[in-house]
């Protein structure tokens, strides 16, 4: 359960993985269980899963999007990414890369479980540590320099593409205890509840600020509790082919 006085429109949702039915991937070469496609599934900004990875196989191709990678359970994932070798394994840092881009999977030692966070727009994905606050704020990329200033647009020109609302969560290893900080009302509220092991706890409003503790006291603290993420969608411009 939840406790907080904030909007109901502000609650998070909780989504566990094993209510969820598995889906192909788009180019059919494995399977995923899709926890959020917002704001709808066959047009979404930001997409959460967890992909099986059994055998060989190449990423399926997501242009203009950006993609997180972590590996959940299992030995390993050995990534290609526009030709460059990179080894995942669970407790890993998170892997940021071009959904784009060509990637080529290969399980080192049996079937992998992976979460994926894609997002119309920027994201972060990071593994937690137990009992520190948690801020969700734009991964940095020391590859993208900053923007130079914009002129303004010339009259009838199609505006460019706006960040939409910050939205945050979590993906539990194991079970925990979350606690949330959240702007309600002209004030910070908090809100706290219990996410069983293998589920997302999502806000569609970023809270400043989110900790988790494990429920058992036989955790152990070398093991992160799971992945924050983070995504700060972009609209498109009007006029913009979303297909």
């Amino acid at each position: 359960m939840t406790a907080a006085s904030f909007p109901v429109s502000a609650a998070p949702r909780v989504v566990a993985l094993e209510g969820v039915s598995w889906q192909p991937w788009r180019n059919g070469r494995g399977r995923t269980r899709e926890l959020l496609a917002w704001p709808q599934a066959n047009d979404w900004q930001v997409r959460v899963s967890v992909a099986e990875i059994a055998a060989a196989a190449p990423f399926s191709a997501f242009d203009g999007v950006e993609r997180w990678f972590a590996v959940v359970d299992g030995a390993g994932v050995d990534l290609r990414v526009d030709g460059v070798a990179r080894r995942m394994t669970a407790g890993a840092v998170p892997l940021r890369f071009d959904g784009g881009a060509a990637v080529d999977a290969l399980p080192v030692d049996g079937t992998s479980r992976d979460l994926n966070l894609m997002v119309r727009g920027s994201g972060a994905m990071a593994l937690a540590t137990a009992d520190a606050w948690w801020s969700p704020v734009p991964a940095p990329d020391p590859a993208r320099p900053p923007a130079p200033a914009r002129p303004p647009a010339p009259a009838g020109a199609l505006e460019p593409a706006r960040r939409l609302q910050a939205q945050a969560g979590f993906y539990a290893a194991q079970a925990v205890r979350w606690v949330a900080q959240l702007e309600a009302r002209r004030t910070v509220v908090s809100a706290e509840g219990e996410l069983p092991g293998d589920a997302l706890l999502w806000f569609e409003r970023a809270p400043r600020r989110l900790r988790v503790q494990p429920l058992s006291a036989a955790a152990s603290p070398a093991r992160s509790p799971g992945w924050w993420l983070a995504a700060f969608p972009q609209d498109a411009a009007p006029g913009h082919d979303r297909a």
